[in-house]
């Protein structure tokens, strides 16, 4: 059968455990159509880059599903009608990543203190500093 990812977003006000059972709800769909989940990622309470029907936050989830093409149609269906579902992707891979998602990753290294900015690197004293002043003798006019 062939893999899927999916990544759903949330509304920012339903509780963690709404969200779970949404999630159970998804997933009991895809194995009622013969397919299976491989693995499901919580990502929390993430800030969107727009706001999506008045919301700025929504509630992100990663899944691997091993389903047929029947099963995702499904799916995607009952996320469209869905309303605490804002948006979803889902993409066809080759094979599942192993391990935590980028994600995840990247929040475990931030809490293990590696790197000072969002992206994960340490910029030093090479960041964001003014141009040196320069003095009267360096415009090399004569006093």
């Amino acid at each position: 059968m062939p893999l899927y990812e999916t990544v759903i977003i949330a509304r920012q006000d339903l509780a963690t455990a709404q969200v779970d059972e949404l999630s159970a709800q998804l997933q009991s769909t895809v194995g009622s159509l013969g397919g299976k989940t491989a693995k499901t990622e919580s990502w929390g309470l993430r800030n969107l880059a727009y706001k999506i029907n008045k919301n700025r936050k929504g509630h992100y989830v990663l899944y691997h599903f091993d389903a047929p093409p029947q099963a995702i149609h499904e799916l995607e269906r009952t996320m469209r009608i869905n309303e605490d579902v804002l948006r979803y992707l889902t993409i066809k891979v080759d094979e599942f990543e192993e391990g935590q998602s980028a994600i995840l990753r990247q929040r475990d290294d931030a809490e293990e203190g590696y790197g000072s900015d969002r992206f994960g690197s340490d910029r030093g004293d090479r960041g964001y500093r003014s141009r040196p002043r320069r003095d009267s003798s360096d415009t090399g006019e004569e006093a």
